[in-house]
């Protein structure tokens, strides 16, 4: 079995006191001695043989689908946000009875592992579930992610038959909490806002005025929140719809049967690619910067480990977490549901590349995902999780490419900038003298690949938001963006070279701006692959208004004042395969677009005349071994 580390940590501080175990729902102290599971099939059922004819069987499965992407274009058009709106963070998708995701939409890939929960957890809490019902939640330890993400279900009827659900799972800028964005460093999860059990928000199609009251009482901003959730019941009132409209043209049952058969076709298709590739296995470890909780007599945050081991055997494969740290005090715990969401995300992009597989719960019966109870990588009650939804979720699927390397290295990617980089600022607007929140992920690097560079400043591994366009944090929000840049040097050297990380700055207007910044990479920088140098780390401060510099933590909240200016360099991404086998064409091109400063040159790639590579001079003569 070969193992790979990630980058050397800094010197590791003594254990604290509060530090892991956590406690759960019975009062037990420390991680439990059991194993979690997901996936996997375990029943010992074979895949059934598909009874429908191969055409209707095609136009019936892409029928599933174009229904959760019109999901999406219904949400992204009503509602109120920027980050729903514009940045698009949210998940469509349509369910069996049971709660199984038949068909997910083109959108976030941290959702592949916890939808499906969000639908059960529905299905589990109500036995009366009538047409017209809508159901909302957001509970981690209840099917959820974390309390930003609000689940609205809504059952599909025909002529009173239950066809199943469809679910959108969209962000909402704040639930509470006594944090702007409700992203405050916290030690359990009943500091991270309002919590909802799945509870029945509309029953046979009529409000329950006492639920949304509830709701939008415990909000900083209610007429958005509103819009946004009435946006989330129109998504799925049109997918409903659509699924009452195929059964009536394919017949009740027989859409039932196809559905549970596009799961089986998943699950046979990556049965047969993960057939395709060699047996073996492969270990990785890394550290994460620390929770956001700085134990009593420290100066900083404390780092934690988190180890995996992937075995692939046959059209099987596992994913070990045996050996990670245990569940710390502040909210970088994951529930195992997002746990596997990254392990999912990972084997979609290395084994099916070529993007055959219908995304669904069958496609990960034939993957295993364990982790020991009580531990980073799968939280206990009440251990606070809102950071770790995308924190640790990156962290992983950049970990699974790792472990891969030592299986299939001509198919994975060296890793990602590895946060989503959170920036949340709230207060009162000047301009209306109403309540703000304003919530923003950065992009950074894309991790270069075995055939090409990575990409700059966009969205990668488990996630899939786009950029919030200056011109809309400027119109939505009292600040303004004083610069948008990528950050030369930042991507890691190689072969192929990792794509470049990125700078923020917001300037804070007239009123002081209470601000939280959740982000990993400071301390571990985006490893690369094959021999590859790692991207540059991120990086987070305020300029005061007198001058004065504050560096700031990864994690946790701080007052921005007025006029005060915050600085947010993203980390770029890692680069694939030794430097010294990089085309110099390739670097003579970095150099003019000024991806690659003279020095960086020099530095990483041993050009001991940029200036003569770049006026298109010999290459042999411009390079020497780096």
């Amino acid at each position: 079995m070969s193992e790979t580390k990630a980058s050397p940590r800094p010197a590791r501080a003594s254990p604290q006191d509060g530090r892991g175990g956590g406690k759960g729902r019975d009062g037990d102290t420390g991680p439990a001695a059991g194993v979690s599971t997901v996936g996997a099939r375990t029943d010992g059922a074979k895949i059934a043989a598909v009874r429908t004819d191969a055409a209707t069987f095609e136009v019936v499965k892409n029928s599933l689908y174009a229904v959760a992407e019109e999901m999406k274009v219904v949400l992204a058009k009503t509602a109120y946000s920027p980050i729903l709106k514009v940045a698009g963070d949210y998940s469509c998708g349509v369910f069996d009875a049971e709660g199984n995701m038949v068909a997910q939409g083109p959108d976030l890939p941290i959702h592949l592992g916890s939808m499906p929960d969000a639908v059960r957890a529905v299905v589990r809490a109500w036995d009366d579930i009538d047409p017209g019902d809508v159901f909302i939640h957001n509970d981690p330890y209840f099917g959820g992610s974390h309390l930003p993400d609000v689940n609205v279900v809504s059952p599909a009827f025909v002529d009173g038959s239950l066809l199943g659900f469809c679910c959108v799972r969209a962000h909402w800028p704040d639930v509470g909490s006594a944090t702007p964005g409700s992203y405050g460093a916290v030690t359990e999860v009943y500091g991270e806002g309002l919590r909802l059990p799945p509870v029945r928000i509309h029953r046979a199609g009529s409000v329950n005025r006492d639920v949304e009251d509830l709701i939008f009482t415990n909000v900083r901003t209610p007429v958005e929140r509103r819009g946004d959730l009435r946006a989330q019941i129109a998504a799925n009132r049109r997918a409903c719809d659509r699924l009452t409209a195929l059964a009536r043209r394919y017949g009740t049952g027989n859409l039932r049967r196809i559905m549970q058969e596009v799961m089986d076709y998943s699950e046979a298709m990556m049965r047969g690619l993960l057939g395709e590739i060699p047996d073996g296995e492969g270990s990785f470890e890394d550290f994460c910067d620390g929770d956001g909780i700085i134990a009593h007599g420290a100066n900083q945050d404390e780092t934690f480990d988190i180890r995996l081991k992937v075995v692939k055997r046959g059209d099987t494969l596992s994913v070990d977490f045996t050996g990670s740290d245990p569940q710390v005090a502040g909210p970088m715990n994951a529930p195992l549901s997002v746990t596997a969401s990254g392990v999912f995300t990972a084997l979609k992009m290395a084994i099916d590349s070529a993007g055959v597989v219908p995304p669904n719960s069958g496609a990960w019966r034939p993957v295993r995902v364990l982790a020991p109870e009580g531990t980073v990588v799968n939280a206990r009650f009440p251990a606070p999780v809102v950071y770790a939804n995308h924190e640790i979720s990156h962290r992983v699927c950049d970990m699974v490419f790792g472990a891969l390397a030592s299986i299939i290295p001509e198919r994975v990617m060296a890793c990602s900038q590895g946060t989503s980089a959170v920036l949340t600022l709230g207060g009162v607007d000047y301009r209306t003298e109403e309540h703000y929140v304003s919530y923003e992920t950065v992009k950074g690097g894309f991790g270069a690949r075995p055939d090409r560079d990575g990409i700059s400043a966009i969205a990668s591994g488990i996630s899939n938001t786009m950029n919030t366009p200056v011109e809309v944090i400027e119109m939505s929000f009292p600040v303004r963006v004083e610069s948008y840049e990528l950050l030369p040097d930042s991507g890691g050297a190689g072969r192929w070279r990792g794509g470049l990380g990125a700078r923020r700055t917001w300037r804070i207007l007239e009123r002081d701006s209470r601000a939280t910044v959740c982000c990993e990479r400071t301390r571990s920088p985006p490893f690369g692959i094959a021999g590859g140098a790692a991207g540059a780390p991120a990086r987070i401060s305020v300029v005061e208004p007198d001058g004065a510099e504050r560096i700031l933590n990864s994690k946790g909240s701080f007052d921005a004042p007025a006029g005060s200016l915050v600085v947010f360099d993203v980390p770029g991404s890692g680069g694939y395969g030794p430097a010294e086998d990089r085309d110099p064409a390739r670097i003579r091109e970095d150099l003019a677009a000024g991806y690659v400063t003279p020095d960086g040159a020099r530095r990483d790639y041993g050009v001991p005349d940029p200036g003569a590579l770049l006026r298109g001079g010999s290459a042999a003569a411009s390079r020497e071994p780096a």
